[in-house]
This record gives structure tokens, sequence and C-alpha cells, in this order.
């Protein structure tokens, strides 16, 4: 017996803890109280006594164990079937290429197989007539490319964006844009003479029309919405270039880019085939004529590499400066 507080209790022994049982009856209600007159806890499965003894505590979502997160050989492999399925094509043209001088299917002295293409263009590479004709090729190719972008990309926003200056433009353009390029190469060799003007200046005039037209189409679709809405904030006309017409713009104006990087080569190389003493298509000429034909494809192989790298390299610039934009869900 005790006396507490003015009252008469009963000290009652301290239960012993034990696991409850598993029972169907449902959970009790958050605050409501015990036989002892403590609230029950809100989760687990009340006593069946009645004592107040601790509720068995049910397992909630983050006690759960995790599974493992994936391991690093299943993306290596992603990875390299990845690889191998872009680089299929390519193999089974170089594999046709081997065997078919090899089986007699087509003539070999013609098409000798990749091995003695590959045999040759180390050849060169070890001699330094590679390097030397493909320096020269490369510096008339991005000289005129690097022209052609720093004209025609300016040009073409402000032909874009002032729609009277595209209509009195319009008819000469579609004029010169549809005049071959290589036609006008005796023009340019009787003006400019024979020498490396002549050949820059082709390919400027190769390169500005892609890159033109496409940067007029790309400032002529910009989303009308975004337009009104950069008009509503008040933006002056240089900060709406900035802000909303350029970066809009960016995909549209490199695609023409990347068109006129392929069109700088090939209008390059067959100008150095007419009149010239060093470059890629000069070797690819001089072999011809040689009979020296490993030497000739393994030009023609040089050029296709060099076409794919300038082109990887566009690509990769133009995720660069638009990488902004919200990649598309496949």
């Amino acid at each position: 017996m005790s006396i507490a507080s003015g009252s008469r209790t009963r000290q009652r022994p301290a239960p012993e803890e034990r696991p409850a049982p598993a029972t169907d009856t449902p959970p009790q209600a958050s605050g409501t109280p015990s036989a002892t007159g403590t609230p029950a806890p809100a989760t687990g499965t009340p006593s069946p006594s009645g004592t107040g003894e601790p509720a068995a505590v049910l397992p909630t979502a983050s006690s759960r164990p995790r599974p493992p997160g994936p391991s690093v050989l299943p993306r290596v492999l992603r990875a390299a079937l990845t690889g191998a399925t872009k680089s299929a094509a390519i193999v089974a043209l170089l594999l046709a290429w081997e065997l078919a001088p090899r089986f007699g299917l087509v003539d070999r002295t013609f098409l000798p197989p990749f091995s003695e293409v590959a045999q040759a263009w180390w050849g060169l590479v070890a001699n330094g007539q590679l390097a030397d004709n493909a320096r020269a090729s490369l510096v008339r190719s991005f000289s005129g490319f690097g022209i052609a972008v720093a004209v025609s990309v300016p040009l073409g926003l402000l032909i874009g964006w002032y729609r009277p200056v595209a209509d009195l433009l319009n008819p000469l353009l579609q004029v010169f844009l549809n005049t071959a390029a290589l036609a006008l190469l005796p023009v340019f060799v009787l003006l400019l003479g024979i020498g490396e003007t002549s050949k820059i200046s082709l390919v400027v005039y190769a390169c500005a029309w892609p890159i033109l037209f496409n940067t007029i189409s790309a400032v002529r679709t910009v989303d009308p919405t975004l337009l009104r809405l950069a008009r509503s904030m008040d933006l002056s006309a240089p900060r709406l270039f900035q802000k909303v017409i350029l970066p809009a713009s960016v995909p549209t104006i490199f695609t023409g880019i990347r068109l006129a990087g392929a069109v700088s080569i090939v209008v390059l190389v067959a100008a150095e085939m007419i009149g010239a003493k060093a470059g890629l298509g000069y070797l690819i000429n001089a072999s011809q004529y040689n009979f020296a034909i490993p030497q000739m494809y393994a030009g023609i192989v040089t050029i296709s590499v060099i076409g794919v790298a300038f082109n990887q390299l566009l690509v990769a610039v133009e995720k660069r400066l638009s990488s902004w934009r919200v990649p598309a869900t496949r």
C-alpha cells in the first residue's frame, strides 16, 4: 500500500515484456488510452490483455532492404554491344573489300584488297607524302569553310529577320544556289588564277549557300509563342536575338554547317584534281596517272576519314551550343 497525491492506490507489479501474438484485430487508433492510462502507439497490434504491453511494430517501406544497384558489368556489355552495332556495317564493308578481290569476284588490279591499301597508306604516312598533301587540303578547306560560316550566318539572320530584304534577294539567291560550284571552276581560275585564291574562293562559294538558306529557314521557323512572350517582356531587339532567336536557330543552322563541311572537302578535292601541285585530290590524280592503285585508294580512304571526323566535331559543337534542349524520348 502507498499513498500518492492524497489518494490510495495499489502498486501493481510490472508486467513482463513479451512479443505480442499476431492477430487479425485492426490496429488501435492513435491517441486512444490503454488500460494503464497511456496512449497506445499508432502502429502495431494492441495487447490482447489490455495491460498496456508494447505492441509489435509493423515493418515499413524504409526498413525493407533495398535491391542492389546495377553492376558495372551490364553497362560495359551494353556499351560494347552499342559500339559493335554501330560499326557492324563498316566492318562488313571492309571484309567484303578484302575478300572480293581474293576470291576473284572483282579484278584485284583495279580493286586491290583492303590489306594492300592499308600497306600503301602506311607507306605514304612513313615517307611524309600523306601528311604534306593532307595539310595542304585541310588549310584550303578550313579557310574557305570558316569564311563561309563567318559571312553566311550573319547574312542569313539579317535576311530571315527582315522579310522585305528576303523578298528582294530571294530570286538572286535561288539563281546562285542552283549553279553548281564545279561549273564555275574555270571562271574562278580565269579571274583569280590557278593558285590558292581560286581554290579557297571556290570552297567559299560552295559552302555559303547551304549555311545561308538554313540560317534563313531557322529564323523564319522560330516558335511564334516564344517571340510573343519575349515581346511581352519588353525585350530589346539585341536581347531578343541573343535570348530567343539564336538559341532556337542553332539546330537548323548547324544542319547547314554540317552540309557545308561535307561540301567543302568534296569541292576542294575536285578542284585539286584539275589544277594543283599538292593536296589529297592531287595525290589521287597523280596515283591514277602512275597506275599506283593502292595509293589512290589510300587517298580516298583518307578523305573519307577526314570527312567523318570533321562531321563528328561539328556534332559535338552543336550539342555544346544546344545543351538547353530537352532530349527527345523514344
